[in-house]
């Protein structure tokens, strides 16, 4: 790899540790400047179904570029649906059990906080979290019997909403106090939503090997196959990220086999491009293509043109050597491509993956 391509691994590896540097950003976009002006005359050129390559390679680096946050920062979907569900059936528990006045305002509290962090207003979501846990310490375990489930679903909340903010440590230190507090109460979901959060931060925060343990204690937990695709291509991409391509790879194959067990085929896609990086990293050549062509099979099923587009450049650059191919194949190693929003509304179970090219 050249070094053009190093810089380019690194300006990205620095950009998601550091997302509001510009400077990093800049380094990308010149580095991938250089690269396109490495290729020459064969920009100018057209693969057999008339694409041109510029166009290729440009739209590749474009669409690994916007995905490229999502893995580490957008939680999944599943994982939402899961947690709202969860809370709102012990709000509605609450509000039977407690006095009418503090089960409104529990309700009432608690769906304020949930929309305000979906509506893209983390800081209120987290002031109003904590001046609700504060009126609730106050209360008697009389008042509110399940005071300490109530304490961890508002420190939950607020580690969401602190991780929006970018505000990792206070949020690793939020989720640690909900993993205490389910634990505290042997309250099993909470103890499983906590790990998922946890491990989230450390991914974040470049601690690989942590968020590797913390999902890895989690995985017990994991009641669906689709939980299980999510969290075992997660573990796979921080594999990735700590070089060790056999784990990843056995990772993204025990995650493409909960996809096929649940009949997704966007997580097929996903799963299999995971499988396909390991093998890029093992040198694995052939199984690599083979299973990039698998993945075009299922990108084309989906009709998503951008993966489409993405894996046409990588798995061309394998057969044909190509420089600046290369340059994305390293690339797409470093980049990350966890549950990020599907723009359908529909949600299959849960978690809807993928428009994710790079989690």
């Amino acid at each position: 790899m050249g070094d053009f391509e190093f810089a380019l691994v690194f300006y990205h590896r620095g950009s998601r540790l550091r997302p509001e540097l510009q400077s990093f950003k800049l380094g990308i976009e010149k580095s991938q400047e250089a690269i396109v002006n490495c290729i020459g005359n064969l920009m100018e050129s057209s693969t057999k179904e008339g694409i041109k390559v510029s166009d290729l390679v440009l739209g590749g680096i474009s669409y690994l570029d916007t995905r490229s946050e999502f893995w580490q920062q957008q939680k999944p979907i599943y994982a939402r649906v899961k947690e709202r569900k969860l809370r709102k059936q012990r709000w509605i528990r609450d509000k039977k059990q407690k006095p009418a006045d503090i089960g409104r305002y529990i309700v009432k509290s608690m769906e304020d906080i949930d929309m305000l962090l979906t509506g893209d207003a983390p800081e209120e979501s987290c002031k109003k979290a904590e001046r609700v846990l504060k009126t609730i310490q106050g209360w008697s375990d009389k008042e509110v019997p399940n005071k300490n489930e109530l304490i961890g679903n508002l420190y939950s909340c607020i580690g969401n909403a602190q991780l929006e903010m970018g505000r990792l440590q206070a949020a690793l230190q939020s989720h640690k106090m909900d993993l205490e507090c389910a634990r505290r109460s042997d309250l099993p979901d909470a103890v499983s939503r906590a790990l998922d959060n946890i491990g989230r931060v450390y991914a974040r925060m470049g601690k690989f090997q942590q968020a590797i343990d913390t999902w890895e204690e989690k995985i017990p937990m994991a009641k669906s196959s689709l939980e299980k695709i999510w969290l075992f291509h997660e573990i796979g991409q921080c594999y990735m990220e700590l070089n060790q391509a056999e784990e990843a790879q056995n990772y993204g194959q025990k995650s493409l086999q909960s996809a096929d067990e649940e009949g997704d085929v966007e997580w097929q896609l996903h799963a299999t491009v995971l499988v396909a990086q390991a093998q890029v990293k093992l040198r694995s050549y052939q199984s690599a293509i083979m299973n990039f062509e698998k993945a075009l099979e299922k990108a084309k099923l989906i009709h998503d043109e951008a993966a489409q587009k993405a894996i046409i450049i990588v798995s061309g650059s394998l057969r044909r050597g190509w420089k600046a191919g290369a340059a994305l194949v390293r690339e797409l190693e470093r980049l990350s491509w966890e549950g990020r929003k599907h723009q359908s509304s529909c949600v299959k179970g849960g978690m809807q993956p993928l428009k994710q090219f790079a989690h």
